[in-house]
C-alpha cells in the first residue's frame, strides 16, 4: 500500500516541486496539498495522511503552530523542511519538541543541482517516518518548569533549570517487553559516556541529559546526526534545560566531569588518551557527518575499557561498527529499546549484532547513566 503524503508550504514552486518528487515514487502518493498552517489541519483531518511535510514560514498560521493542533487533533508523523540558517535551527528544535518527526534542510539550489540526491534522501525520510515506532497520542503535555533536585549539588549559577515538556508524541512503554534489560548496570569509574543517534535524537538526547545531576561524574560526547548550521543552537538548547553544561565542541577542548561536547555538524569528533578533543573536516567518503562509528572508535583506542556508550534512536546502522570496537576493548553498550524508538534502526542494528550489554527504555537511560557512572 502507497504511503499517504500531504504536502504542506506557502511557496507554489515548492510546493508543486516536493509533490512531483514524491509523485515519481510509486509507492508513495501525494494525496493533497495546503497553503498555511490551518489548511494543513483541515487536510489532514480530511485526508488522514500517513506522512505530512510542513514548511515553517507561512502565513495565517505558521508551522510549529500546525504540528502542535495536528498532533492534538489527529496525530500524524510530520516532517519539518527547514533554512540552513541559526534561526531556521532554532525553529526545527521547537517544532520537534511540537511533535515533528525529522526535519529536511530546505535548499533550493540542490533541488536544481542534484535532483536525484534529493528525491532519494526525501523519499527516503518519507518511508522511514511512515514505519516508524512512535505510538501517536491525542494528548498533548503542556510546558512545566522545575527547578534541580534539591538533593543534588549544583555548581551552575544559573535560574533554576527548566525542565523540558514531553514530547507531545510518547511511545507508550510496554508492561514488558522481550527486547528490553531493566536490570541494574554495572557501576564503573568509566572515563568517558559517549551517545550517538540520529532521528529522533535531538528529543532524546534532551530526555536523557536532563535527567543527569549537575555533579554528573564522567565527561560525555554526543553524536547527532545533524546539519553544521544546527548542532550549535543545539547544543545552546540543551545547555539551557540541563543541569550539566553542554556546548559544541571545538578542536582542542578538554574532556571534564559533567560537560558534554556535541559533535559539529558537518565535521567528525575524536578524542584521544588524554582527553583532548580532535575535530576534523567531514570526510565526503562518509555518509555521516559527524558518524558515530568514528567517535565511538576513537573512544575505544584512548579509554580500552572505561567508556560506556549509548545507542539511541536513529535511522541505519551508524555507531555499530564503533560499538564493536568497544566491546573488544572491554567497554559497556547500551541500546535504546524498540517500543521507545522514533527509527529503531541505530539500536537494533547493535543489538542485532549481540553488542549491547543492557537494553532500556528512554525515559530510564538517564537515570541508569546517573546510577552507573560513580
Amino acid at each position: 500500500m502507497a504511503v499517504k503524503v500531504l504536502v504542506v508550504d506557502d511557496s507554489g514552486f515548492f510546493r508543486r516541486r516536493v509533490s512531483e518528487i514524491l509523485s515519481a515514487d510509486s509507492s508513495i502518493q501525494v494525496v493533497g496539498t495546503a497553503t498555511n498552517g490551518r489548511e494543513a489541519i483541515d487536510q489532514a483531518l480530511a485526508l488522514k495522511p500517513d506522512v505530512i511535510t510542513m514548511d515553517y514560514e507561512m502565513p495565517m498560521m505558521d508551522g510549529i503552530t500546525a504540528v502542535r493542533n495536528i498532533m492534538q487533533r489527529c496525530p500524524t508523523p510530520v516532517l519539518m523542511f527547514s533554512s540552513l540558517t541559526h534561526e531556521g535551527a532554532r525553529v526545527t528544535l521547537d517544532a520537534l519538541d511540537a511533535g515533528a518527526v525529522d526535519f529536511l534542510p530546505k535548499n533550493f539550489e540542490d533541488i536544481s543541482r542534484n535532483p536525484e540526491k534529493v528525491k532519494q534522501l526525501l523519499c527516503e525520510k518519507v518511508h522511514s517516518i511512515a514505519r516508524s515506532n512512535r505510538r501517536f497520542s491525542s494528548a498533548v503535555s503542556a510546558p512545566t518548569t522545575a527547578a534541580p533536585s534539591p538533593a543534588v549539588p549544583s555548581s551552575r549559577t544559573a535560574a533554576p533549570v527548566r525542565a523540558p515538556a514531553p514530547a507531545p508524541i510518547t511511545p507508550a512503554r510496554p508492561a514488558s517487553s522481550a527486547n528490553a534489560s531493566f536490570a541494574a548496570p554495572r557501576r564503573k569509574a568509566y572515563k568517558l559516556v559517549a551517545i550517538g543517534t540520529s532521528t529522533g535524537g535531538p528529543v532524546a538526547l534532551q530526555r536523557v541529559l536532563t535527567q543527569l545531576p549537575a555533579n554528573f561524574p564522567a565527561p560525555i560526547v554526543l553524536i547527532q546526526h545533524m546539519p553544521a548550521a544546527f548542532t550549535k543552537a543545539f547544543a545552546e538548547r540543551l545547555d539551557k534545560l540541563c543541569r550539566i553544561q553542554v556546548k559544541e565542541a571545538e578542536d582542542g577542548d578538554i574532556l571534564r566531569p559533567g560537560l558534554a561536547l556535541l559533535a559539529p555538524g558537518g565535521k567528525q569528533m575524536m578524542v584521544d588518551s588524554r582527553g583532548a578533543v580532535k575535530i576534523l573536516p567531514g570526510d565526503e567518503r562518509l555518509n555521516y557527518k559527524p558518524c558515530v562509528d568514528i567517535t565511538f572508535g576513537s573512544a575505544a583506542k584512548s579509554f580500552s575499557d572505561k567508556v560506556l556508550a549509548v545507542v539511541l534512536t536513529g535511522m541505519g546502522a551508524d555507531g555499530r561498527e564503533g560499538a564493536r570496537l568497544l566491546k573488544q576493548s572491554g567497554s559497556q553498550v547500551w541500546a535504546q529499546d524498540e517500543a521507545s524508538c522514533v527509527i529503531y534502526g541505530m539500536p537494533m542494528a547493535v543489538v542485532k549484532a549481540d553488542l549491547a550489554d543492557a537494553v532500556y527504555s528512554l525515559d530510564d537511560i538517564g537515570r541508569h547513566l546517573a546510577e552507573a557512572c560513580q
